[in-house]
């Protein structure tokens, strides 16, 4: 009896032992291929390069918002504009797809971080700030900002506006210069979610006025336009634009090397022209 009760208390130590080893190896398992950044939802180790990225999808996903000359759809539906037919062109160089996403312009950088998007080449003005949180290719386009009212308006200078409806595109260059301007500073700031949206407000009377990119008030307002009547009072800064990418990101480099080539070859001039752009110099 004895000799049977120490068999039993030996197999169930054994099974005990058994038991424990298979429960701490399915705790401490982990698959080869699953990466510890939460960030990356392939499956796949991440790599530093961006490029590298970029190329084993087989394309760049480009954030956009409807802003022409820069990236809209023409009369005919066509999606079109110098940062279209500019990305287009070095995409294929790169050996990639272009994919174009419409973003909110005030998320833009949450988008990119997050890999919604791998870049924003959509009239992106430089500034410090944006220098400091992306990587921003070289400038290509001039620009400056603007003020825009309604023809026959009483406007000096943006003191006539202290107290009045100032439009902006909220996280556009627009609402910086107001910011900075001491007198627009004291009007009330209406936010919209796009450039256009300013217009429509100035036509309206709902907004005495508006801060907008130059490059879009030369393409949106005036004769044989649907903004015929609002009119260019007031030039606030100049500026120039870039296209961003993430921090750090190695394909900024390759789309300043190419921007070169274009500017050499006179491709980035003539689209310009088409456009009635003027090149960064």
């Amino acid at each position: 009896m004895k000799r049977i009760l120490s068999i039993v208390l030996v197999l169930a130590v054994i099974f005990t032992l058994v038991s424990c080893g298979k429960g701490a190896d399915k705790g401490s398992s982990k698959p080869d291929n699953t990466s510890s950044d939460p960030g990356n939802t392939s499956g796949n180790v991440t790599d530093d390069s961006d490029l590298d990225y970029v190329k084993s999808n087989g394309k760049i996903v480009i954030g956009y918002t409807d802003y022409a000359p820069m990236n809209y759809n023409d009369e005919s539906g066509t999606f079109t504009g110098f940062d279209t037919e500019l990305a287009i062109i070095v995409c294929e160089k790169l050996g990639l797809e272009p994919e174009f996403v419409e973003i909110n312009w005030d998320t833009k950088e949450v988008e990119l971080n997050a890999k919604s998007i791998d870049c924003i080449w959509n009239g992106l003005t430089i500034d410090e700030d944006r220098k400091a949180a992306m990587e921003i290719t070289k400038p290509y386009i001039k620009n400056a900002q603007v003020v825009l009212v309604k023809e026959g308006t009483a406007y000096e200078s943006t003191a006539s506006l202290i107290g009045k409806n100032v439009a902006a595109e909220q996280g556009s260059a627009g609402e910086k210069a107001i910011q900075a301007d001491e007198n627009l500073k004291q009007a009330n700031f209406v936010p919209k979610t796009l450039q256009t949206e300013c217009l429509i407000e100035v036509k309206a009377g709902t907004s005495d006025a508006a801060v907008l990119d130059l490059t879009l008030a030369n393409t949106m307002t005036g004769e044989g336009t649907s903004y015929k009547d609002i009119v260019i009072v007031d030039y606030l800064s100049e500026e120039y634009y870039g296209v961003a990418f993430r921090k750090g990101s190695d394909i900024c480099a390759e789309v300043n090397k190419l921007f070169d080539e274009l500017v050499a070859d006179g491709t980035m001039g003539k689209l310009a022209e088409k456009y009635g752009l003027d090149l960064a110099e």
